[in-house]
């Protein structure tokens, strides 16, 4: 028996991540994803991807879809970058002969070529950043999902990454795009929609949504400098 039944806690939780979510996201459309930590956004993502099943409802996806929703989400630490770009690629839906004439591409794109035959264990999280965006960004997929993994590495492979975003955006991909830099989000999206605890709170013009981040910022640093330790609300969803 644990030490947490013998106390008499709770030995486990139900939380609901994501609550009466409807979205309808057209082809070619570039979604911003936003709301505060823990509003749902990196689960919908996930859902969206198949990494998660909903436990109600359904998700349909039309097309190839790739994946940044972590860092280094599907290299092996114990494969080499040269072995992971052949194996992620694989996992991503490219064929060999695809693999083998992007290949180069790649790892020009990624700037980890004297690295290539190191494990990427020994990787820092800018480089396994670097190397998961690159491979992901040459599967030309019909479906872009990226999570927070641009708040990762230095300023000029950021802007590397956001010109290749701009660049499939212009040959009609769908993208869903989850970042904390809003201002970056508005100059890149198209539309915008808030999370607020697991629900939609809005959907519509970017810049407007936006704002609606940065109000429930506001409202929640308001409540972190209570000092009776109480909290205010956050403007419950519409």
């Amino acid at each position: 028996m644990s030490v947490r039944a013998l106390r008499g806690e709770r030995l486990s939780d139900r939380f609901r991540a994501l609550d009466g979510v409807s979205l309808t996201i057209d082809r070619g459309e570039t979604v911003a994803l936003m709301g505060l930590n823990g509003s749902g956004k990196s689960t919908l993502l996930k859902l969206i991807s198949g990494v998660m099943r909903p436990d109600e409802g359904r998700v349909l996806v039309r097309g190839r879809v790739a994946g940044l929703i972590d860092v280094g989400a599907g290299l092996h630490p114990e494969l080499t970058g040269r072995e992971n770009v052949r194996l992620n690629g694989a996992i991503l839906g490219m064929t060999r002969p695809e693999i083998e004439r992007k290949f180069d591409a790649i790892v020009e794109f990624s700037g980890i070529g004297r690295f290539l035959d190191d494990q990427v264990k020994f990787y820092s999280s800018g480089m396994f950043m670097r190397l998961a965006f690159s491979i992901a960004a040459h599967t030309e997929p019909d479906v872009f999902l990226i999570d927070e993994v641009l708040a990762v590495g230095d300023p000029p492979f950021r802007e590397r990454c956001l010109e290749r975003i701009r660049e499939l955006r212009g040959q009609g991909r769908t993208m869903v795009v989850v970042a904390h830099d809003i201002q970056m989000l508005i100059g890149l999206c198209d539309r915008g929609i808030t999370m607020r605890q697991g629900r939609v709170a809005f959907d519509g013009p970017t810049a407007e949504a936006g704002a609606l981040v940065r109000a429930d910022r506001q409202a929640r640093r308001a409540a972190a400098a209570l000092p009776d330790g109480s909290s205010s609300q956050i403007p419950k969803s519409t």
